[in-house]
C-alpha cells in the first residue's frame, strides 16, 4: 500500500491526468443525449485544465515550498533558493488553471500555453541534466518526465478539437448547458 501511494503522489501529473478523465467521463455520462461531439470535448477540456493545470500546479506548489530538500534529492539536484520560485511559478499557474477551467476558449488558451511553456521546459532541463551529469533520479527521467511532454500534447490537442468543433456555449460561461 505503502508502494502504491508513494507512484500515485511521486508521478502527480499522471495522477491528475487520470483523476481528471474519470471526473469528465462522468460528466460526459450525464449530460443529455446525445451529446454533441463539441460538448463532450468542452466538458474533457474543462476538467483538463481544472486537474492538469490548476490541482497539478497547486500540487508542485506544495511539494517545492514545503518539501524542498525532498523534491530536490528525488530530482537529484542539489537543494536550492529557486525551488521557491518554482513554487511561485506554480501558485501562478494553479490560479489561472482554476479560473480558467470553466471560461471561454480564449482563456483556457492561455493557461495551457503558460503551463505547456513551464513543463516543456522542465522536460528540456531534465534531459540537458541527464546528458552532462548522467542523472538518473526518478523525477529527472522517469514518468515526470514523459508527463512533461504528454500533458501539453494532450492539452493543445483538445484545444484544436474544441476549435475545429466550435463551442457550444455563449462567450457567458454562467449560460454553459452542462456547467450548474
Amino acid at each position: 500500500m505503502k508502494d502504491t501511494i508513494t507512484l500515485v503522489l511521486a508521478n502527480f501529473p499522471l495522477t491528475f491526468l487520470i483523476i481528471g478523465l474519470i471526473v469528465s467521463l462522468t460528466a460526459i455520462a450525464r449530460l443529455p443525449k446525445p451529446a454533441a461531439p463539441a460538448l463532450v470535448v468542452d466538458v474533457l477540456l474543462a476538467w483538463f485544465v481544472f486537474f492538469n493545470v490548476g490541482a497539478s500546479n497547486t500540487c508542485n506548489f506544495i511539494l517545492h515550498a514545503f518539501f524542498g530538500a525532498t523534491m530536490a534529492q528525488y530530482i537529484g539536484w542539489p537543494g536550492s533558493p529557486f525551488q521557491l520560485e518554482v513554487a511561485g511559478a506554480s501558485l501562478g499557474f494553479a490560479a489561472v488553471g482554476f479560473v480558467a477551467a470553466f471560461r471561454s476558449l480564449e482563456v483556457r488558451l492561455c493557461a495551457i500555453l503558460g503551463s505547456s511553456v513551464f513543463m516543456l521546459g522542465d522536460a528540456y532541463a531534465h534531459v540537458r541534466e541527464a546528458m552532462t551529469t548522467n542523472t538518473s533520479a526518478p523525477d529527472n527521467s522517469g514518468l515526470i518526465f514523459y508527463a512533461d511532454i504528454l500533458i501539453p500534447v494532450i492539452g493543445f490537442a483538445l484545444l484544436w478539437m474544441q476549435h475545429r468543433l466550435g463551442q457550444p456555449w455563449t462567450r457567458d460561461r454562467r449560460k454553459s448547458p452542462w456547467v450548474r
